[in-house]
């Protein structure tokens, strides 16, 4: 589109069916790596990404309006799913779960919410998953009922 700029900055956030932590950490990097491919294939702007065992976060620059978000996410999960598949980094059959969670920022936040992504491992060693994702949907102020957000379960 000419003359069309934008400036917009969505950290995703989507879980691994069931929340198994099926992403070991020696296929961590490789995960990130596909996954900053087919963002820059997509014309957007990485701007941090790690894989936990049971979830991931991913900071973009989304600079390309003509990608909607929804089809960008589609391609990350099948595609990354394909990875692991084909790879058979574990046996069984690996699937992200439905839904993602996209939170925007301001420019002046990035540094911070690069920060806090890189330093998940340390974040998760204080605070499960399901209690980060509760507290992202609580700090945006986003209505969700608790049948509808990722499976849950107790540990």
């Amino acid at each position: 589109m000419a003359n069309t700029y934008s400036q917009i900055y969505i950290q995703l956030i989507f879980a691994v069916k069931g929340r198994e932590r099926l992403i070991r950490d020696e296929y961590r990097v490789r995960l990130e790596k596909y996954i900053t491919g087919i963002i820059e294939n997509h014309h957007q702007k990485l701007l941090a990404v790690y894989a936990n065992p049971d979830h991931i976060h991913i900071l973009i620059g989304y600079n390309n309006l003509n990608v909607l978000l929804p089809n960008l996410v589609r391609d990350i999960k099948s595609n990354s799913s394909k990875l692991i598949n084909d790879e058979n980094w574990f046996t069984g059959k690996f699937h992200w779960q439905e839904g993602y969670g996209a939170f925007s920022y301001s420019k002046s936040q990035i540094d911070s919410v690069i920060k806090y992504i890189l330093n998940q491992k340390k974040h998760h060693e204080k605070q499960s998953f399901k209690e980060e994702y509760i507290e992202f949907l609580t700090k945006f102020e986003i209505d969700y009922k608790n049948e509808y957000v990722f499976e849950f379960y107790d540990d």
